[in-house]
């Protein structure tokens, strides 16, 4: 995901950067400056109107298919109860980030202080792990329906999934909590003017005006554990999923095989895609203005999220069917006996 990769990208290239003289009676401030998007100071205001219908999308979106998926027991399967999950934490990414950006754009409320910083950090890289986690089951679990769906049934329950769902929470808290802790023990530099929208932990770990080593090297083994491991039993999954596509014989089972997959597949590329070229511009484009990176990192926290959603209400069948059932958006009225048409 975009904030465990961008941490080992940044960790990377901060190795060789010279520490300034520290202040030996200096803790931590009390606050930060969130400074927005650099260089582009004056377009707040313009750049937060789609920010904000974004993010208005986003959290209609997943409060939709939260609210869909609740109500019909028919929807109780691991595959609709993954999908939660995807949502919840789609909701948590943007919730944690969003509101205070669009408080930086239209009301110049930059201060953020030094302990709601650090809670944010926490939120941002440990929902990041655990939407990794779920978007690999959701990988598995395709794998199963299509390459063992006589046993899917005993390898995949609903009581599996909420267990996977907590090991997934527990391990990126244990994963994420050392990453604040470490900080709160360090002194900073007086300069207190983050250069970005939102504390992540390589903008935090640039204030401390000490040998950072550890954290940078902490960001790393988390980065490759997590990220790492997690796109590679995705990518693992596809693998298999498409060889047992090709050998499938039946056109309409086919045809099913390949339209559930192009689905979890669509929203697998727009969860990682911006990560990825965020790391690539961050190890490799060192010319790259800083306001793309910023930009980027926030459309990170936006358009995944906002997406999700779209997708699997447009791609998936049986969601789409109940969501227009709850809308009314059925194309022909119902009738009773007599033929008077039913209302909404």
């Amino acid at each position: 995901m975009y904030t465990l990769t961008h941490t080992f990208a940044e960790g990377i290239l901060q190795q060789g950067a010279t520490m300034t003289a520290c202040n030996a009676s200096q803790g931590h401030p009390s606050f930060f400056i969130l400074q927005g998007i650099p260089g582009m100071e004056d377009k707040h205001k313009w750049i937060a109107i789609p920010f904000s219908s974004m993010y208005f999308i986003t959290v209609l979106g997943n409060c939709t298919i939260l609210l869909t998926i609740s109500t019909e027991r028919s929807l109780h399967k691991p595959m609709f109860l993954l999908l939660c999950l995807l949502a919840l934490t789609d909701l948590g990414m943007s919730t944690t980030t969003i509101p205070k950006v669009l408080c930086v754009f239209w009301f110049g409320q930059s201060e953020i202080s030094y302990e709601g910083c650090l809670v944010q950090l926490f939120f941002i890289h440990s929902i990041s792990a655990m939407q990794s986690a779920v978007l690999m089951t959701m990988a598995f679990d395709r794998y199963v329906a299509i390459c063992k769906p006589l046993h899917y049934a005993t390898i995949l329950s609903n009581s599996r999934i909420g267990l996977i769902g907590l090991v997934s929470l527990v391990r990126a808290i244990l994963f994420i909590l050392p990453m604040p802790i470490l900080l709160q023990q360090m002194p900073y530099h007086a300069n207190h003017v983050i250069p970005t929208t939102y504390c992540e932990h390589m903008a935090v770990v640039k204030m401390v005006c000490v040998d950072t080593t550890l954290n940078r090297i902490y960001g790393l083994v988390v980065a490759l554990l997590v990220a790492g491991l997690d796109l590679s039993a995705i990518a693992s999954s596809y693998v298999l999923i498409i060889q047992a596509i090709l050998r499938l014989s039946a056109k309409e089972a086919h045809h099913k095989a390949v339209n559930t997959c192009t689905t979890h597949i669509c929203v697998m590329l727009i969860s990682y895609t911006p990560s990825l070229f965020s790391f690539l511009t961050h190890r490799f484009g060192r010319g790259i203005p800083p306001h793309v990176h910023t930009i980027l990192g926030n459309l990170y926290f936006l358009v995944p999220p906002m997406l999700n959603s779209i997708i699997y209400g447009v791609k998936t069948k049986e969601f789409h069917d109940k969501v227009t059932k709850y809308g009314c958006w059925r194309k022909e009225p119902a009738t009773t006996a007599h033929g008077q048409k039913l209302v909404c």
